[in-house]
């Protein structure tokens, strides 16, 4: 298994993915199936097009498929160019369970302090009651610091969303 930055070549593979992770968990994520399937293979090179500041790390199996994604953003503006959020954490169902998202973020927060110069703080947000996601960031030093109700909206249902904080500098 390997983890790796991901890069233009793996759009298609990553647009795969994304499209199962918003078919099989729609409530985890802001966008949805529909909104997205339509999207052009650009849109996911775009969102996976790495910079300092912006990348994506894949998790590839023995036989080299990619099997687990995250995002990571910098924000951009002077004042609050101290932050950075972490976005889209996707593993496939069969993959679950073995540590794969750990490694993942774990990367992803080393690629970060690594590379942004500055970072203080990284963000995430998690649906209320997806516990077992939650107990991750925990493990891993994030902590809920607020709660966003009715943060999103599929059909006539709302779910709420916690607000998590990775302080790397007090």
């Amino acid at each position: 298994m390997n983890i790796r930055l991901l890069n233009d070549s793996d759009a298609p593979e990553y647009k795969e993915v994304r499209l199962r992770a918003l078919k099989n968990d729609p409530d985890a994520f802001g966008s949805t199936y529909e909104q997205e399937e339509t999207k052009p293979l650009g849109h996911f090179i775009e969102r996976i097009h790495h910079t300092k500041d912006q990348f994506a790390l894949g998790y590839f199996n023995d036989n080299n498929t990619l099997v687990g994604i995250v995002n990571f953003s910098r924000e951009n503006r002077l004042k609050t160019s101290h932050k950075g959020n972490i976005y889209g954490m996707y593993v496939e169902p069969k993959f679950r369970g073995r540590g794969l998202g750990k490694a993942l973020l774990i990367a992803l927060i080393e690629r970060a302090t690594k590379e942004c110069e500055g970072l203080e703080q990284i963000h995430l947000t998690v649906v209320s009651d997806n516990k077992s996601a939650k107990r991750l960031y925990v493990s891993l030093g994030f902590e809920v610091y607020g709660v966003e109700p009715h943060a999103l909206k599929f059909g006539e249902q709302y779910f709420d969303e916690d607000l998590m904080i990775l302080r790397l500098r007090l």
